[in-house]
């Protein structure tokens, strides 16, 4: 890989990352009030710490650490090897599988970005603790992603190996 397919790679996954940090800067303040008021009642505590479990093993390790990034980080080196200039240009959403992509990728990506997107929406009309409650899940399952998607990267750098489910038609 030449230096400019690799700083391709790097924006691919950087941008990807970016995306997931401006998630986590959001929701942890939103998060931490919901514990920090006060105010959880026990049953708000078991529920919480269940949620967060729960976002741990399948947002953070089922979601990310088996899927998302392993396929971010293989689209990248694929797009470091092989850039076009619309792909190096969007390199994070080519990493992400939304264009590019075999259609089932495509479909499940945009998808889950519209999903998202509306549950987004939906959270911010929920009062505390529930809210608190939901995002401490959501940010735990986003920082436990975020670390495996940089772990798989400086893992995947550091080695000669060809990318092998990038999914590219």
């Amino acid at each position: 890989m030449t230096l400019a397919g690799f700083l391709v790679a790097v924006w691919g996954v950087g941008g990807v990352i970016a995306l997931i940090a401006r998630a986590l800067f959001a929701l942890t303040p939103i998060a931490l009030e919901a514990i920090r008021s006060g105010t959880l009642a026990p049953l708000h505590w078991v529920v919480l710490l269940a949620w967060v479990g729960t976002n741990a093993y399948a947002e953070g390790y089922k979601g990310f650490h088996r899927k998302f990034s392993p396929r971010v980080v293989d689209r990248a080196l694929y797009l470091g090897r092989r850039p076009t200039v619309l792909s190096a240009v969007l390199a994070p959403l080519f990493c992400m599988g939304l264009f590019r992509a075999s259609r089932k990728t495509m479909v499940t990506s945009w998808v889950l970005l519209v999903v998202i997107t509306n549950l987004v929406i939906f959270m911010r009309r929920v009062a505390q603790p529930w809210r608190g409650i939901v995002d401490a899940g959501v940010v735990v399952g986003l920082l436990l992603g975020t670390l495996s998607l940089i772990w798989l990267f400086v893992k995947a750098i550091g080695s000669a190996r060809t990318p092998v489910l990038h999914d590219v038609p």
